[in-house]
């Protein structure tokens, strides 16, 4: 009897709550397993995938988008040795299992600190209320592969918005087994979308999308292509997070700035009964 040939797995893209192949049938190997290389087109279908779910998930209370944060890193726990199977340190994946926590609490807080009432003159009220961006693309970095790629999804979707997110090329794997975890964790289709592949072919066509709002630039790590990309988004104004310094420490107290910067400030006036 010959010897038995392993099924080497083929890592898909995920796009609104779905693993299709790249539609220019490309892949690329990491690993020992196929990983799908994405195109400019997936990267527009991510898009259109990310502006369907933005009224959904932007319209939950931000009670139920803690609750599915919650839920993903309940589930994320759930498979911690699958991802120290593919090099994730375990102490990494405990830390972004913390993190998702820590911004899971922060969805019914946020308004109260960043919004609130404002001392007027007249007979009004006048109240500010944070409102998310819309669609946010994402560069994640490299490195540390998981916990960095947590730290830029979880503060964009706990504020309502959804994204589009280009994985690092050296390190998708933890990237599409994330997005494993999220498809089983009551997260809304759409509202994260994973492309993997080379980010030059992808974040480019991200920069330049007229339907994209904001764009993260914190895993560009060549300057020139940093450039060009802040070029492409200013377009249609996008809001644009630099890049990340190269000894920036993930591990350490995130802060609020990600959250906030990914959202738009509504000030309402009303009239005052009398």
């Amino acid at each position: 009897m010959s010897e038995r040939v392993a099924v080497r797995k083929t890592y898909k893209l995920f796009i609104g709550g779905k693993f299709p192949r790249s539609e220019s049938g490309r892949s690329y190997l990491v690993q020992s397993s196929n990983v799908s290389l994405a195109s400019r087109k997936d990267a527009r279908d991510a898009v259109v995938a990310a502006r369907a779910a933005v009224k959904g998930w932007a319209g939950a209370t931000a009670y139920n988008r803690g609750q599915i944060l919650y839920r993903a890193a309940e589930m994320l726990e759930g498979r911690r040795e699958q991802f120290v199977a593919l090099g994730i340190p375990g102490d990494e994946v405990d830390a972004a299992v913390d993190r998702w926590v820590w911004y899971a609490g922060w969805a019914d807080k946020l308004a109260q600190v960043y919004g609130g009432a404002n001392p007027v003159a007249g007979p009004y009220f006048n109240i500010s209320a944070p409102e998310p961006t819309g669609v946010v693309a994402v560069v994640a970095p490299e490195r540390p592969a998981l916990l960095g790629l947590v730290s830029v999804i979880a503060p964009a979707i706990v504020t309502g918005n959804t994204v589009v997110v280009a994985a690092s090329p050296s390190e998708p794997l933890a990237a599409v087994t994330l997005a494993e975890v999220l498809a089983t964790s009551d997260l809304p289709g759409g509202v994260v979308n994973i492309l993997t592949g080379a980010i030059t072919e992808t974040a480019p066509t991200l920069a330049s999308h007229m339907d994209v709002n904001a764009i993260d630039l914190t895993g560009v790590t060549d300057a020139s292509l940093a450039s060009e990309l802040e070029v492409k988004a200013a377009e249609n104004l996008k809001r644009v997070l630099r890049p990340a310094p190269a000894d920036h420490d993930w591990s350490t107290d995130p802060g609020l700035t990600r959250m906030t910067t990914l959202l738009e400030t509504k000030t309402v006036w009303h009239p005052k009964g009398v």
